[in-house]
């Protein structure tokens, strides 16, 4: 976890860009870098972002995560009205980004369940 006076300035910036997720592909790799966010490791089973619906559904928590077909990404702190901090990899131009997500359209799920 971030800690909360890094997470503050994330929040007053809008979005910070990460580096890449170490083992995972240069495109098409929020599943997996959601693996390695999670699990601290790329698991090649879980780079296709449906493959994330198979785990159990939760509440919106720190440590879940947020999945649809076609993407999935890391909430790390609940902000509520909808919204968290999440963990985004593969965002948008190929980018890594902690950044604020609604969860509209998302199955939060318990990947330790």
């Amino acid at each position: 976890m971030y800690p909360p006076e890094t997470q503050r300035s994330f929040l007053q910036r809008g979005a910070t860009i990460l580096p890449h997720p170490p083992g995972c592909p240069r495109r098409a790799f929020c599943g997996c870098g959601a693996a390695v966010e999670v699990f601290g490791r790329p698991i090649r089973s879980l780079w296709l972002a449906a493959n994330w619906l198979a785990f159990p559904r939760a509440s919106p928590a720190p440590g879940m995560v947020a999945a649809r077909r076609g993407h999935v990404f890391v909430i790390k702190q609940v902000l509520g009205g909808g919204n968290v901090l999440a963990y985004d990899a593969n965002s948008g131009g190929r980018r890594t980004r902690l950044h604020v997500r609604s969860l509209a359209g998302f199955v939060v799920v318990n990947p330790h369940g």
